[in-house]
């Protein structure tokens, strides 16, 4: 796959006009899946209208996994998004889809999950899986997470019958007690533990799996619009600026924003949410994604995924993380000073 964003320039041209000042805007399409933590930035921009500031007027669309947002960008029903890294993964290999940055670190909220009255004896006995139904969604972060869990137990992913369902599915089966054994993610999680009593055998963290979630971009539209395209991640990077420096109202907000999705979570849940799920700032992600020195720290992350996808027959081969990951975008952010300061304004307060 041929990298598509040689040959653009670094300078930014938002124009940042008096607070209130009209100026135009631009329709942009962005898609994401609904009532998950890393979203919030999207939520927090529309709320504080943060979007209109930038010049863009996003058109939402929401999808309940990443497998069929993915699908869903070949009929360009959306330019700009974010997803889990399988999915993005996936993306670059079927349809041209670039990752320009990162949402969060996901990887302790991606876990496979024991109904409580099973939980004491497979914890003290992982082997007890063998021969076990294993409900979770395929292609996806959790189910990369589930087989790390699996081989640090000692198993083949053959020793577990996997059985693909939708998230709302494995929930449902859980608490009807059609199912001892599911692989989800968060909030998902925090679900099942108070429907289910059911508790963390193993998340990706603790089997070494490190699952990013990704920013992305169709790679048409991030040749046709490359502005546009750093103005979105300035929105989402101010959105986690904003968050840190306000958390109290950030949570509150958050609380809302997965109610309007279909999800109620408690007050501790969503705490936890903020507490297990590192997100990062501008300079952060320059940093992970830099290849000053060889190979970027998000190349390895990603390398590891595509191999995981390779290694169950998603994909032919593992791609060349240079092929799909570029930090061309953030840099844009970052050499247009207006542009930086909208993105980082609360990132010491």
């Amino acid at each position: 796959m041929k990298r598509i964003i040689a040959g653009l320039g670094i300078a930014a041209t938002l124009a940042f006009g008096a607070p209130g000042a009209a100026r135009a805007q631009t329709a942009i399409g962005v898609s994401y899946q609904p009532s998950l933590y890393w979203a919030l930035p999207f939520h927090y921009a529309t709320v504080k209208g943060w979007w209109k500031d930038v010049g863009l007027t996003p058109n939402f669309s929401t999808f309940p996994a990443g497998a069929p947002q993915i699908a869903a960008s070949a009929a360009k029903s959306w330019d700009v998004g974010g997803t889990g890294s399988v999915p993005a993964v996936l993306g670059a290999v079927r349809f041209n889809i670039l990752t320009i940055g990162l949402t969060n670190d996901e990887s302790k909220a991606n876990a496979i999950m024991v109904r409580g009255d099973k939980f004491d004896a497979i914890k003290a006995d992982p082997k007890l899986l063998k021969g076990q139904k294993l409900l979770l969604t395929t292609n996806s972060t959790v189910d990369y997470s589930a087989r790390k869990c699996l081989a640090k137990f000692g198993l083949a992913q053959n020793d577990m019958q996997f059985v693909n369902l939708g998230q709302a599915q494995i929930i449902t089966a859980i608490t009807s007690n059609n199912g001892d054994v599911a692989g989800v993610w968060a909030p998902n999680t925090y679900t099942l533990e108070d429907r289910a009593n059911a508790k963390y055998l193993c998340s990706g963290a603790d089997a070494g799996a490190v699952v990013p979630g990704a920013l992305i971009v169709r790679g048409d539209f991030a040749k046709e619009r490359p502005d546009d395209v750093a103005k979105f991640l300035a929105v989402f990077l101010r959105g986690w600026s904003w968050a840190k420096a306000n958390p109290a109202e950030a949570r509150t907000l958050a609380l809302d924003f997965y109610k309007q999705g279909g999800l109620e979570v408690t007050a501790r849940a969503m705490d936890q949410e903020f507490d297990l799920r590192p997100t990062f700032g501008l300079d952060e992600q320059l940093k992970l994604m830099a290849r000053g020195a060889g190979a970027s720290t998000v190349d390895g992350w990603f390398a590891e995924i595509g191999k995981f996808i390779t290694d169950v027959g998603t994909i032919p081969a593992n791609p060349d993380a240079k092929s799909y990951l570029t930090d061309d975008f953030l840099k844009r952010v970052a050499a247009d000073p207006k542009l930086k300061a909208f993105a980082t304004e609360f990132d010491k307060k």
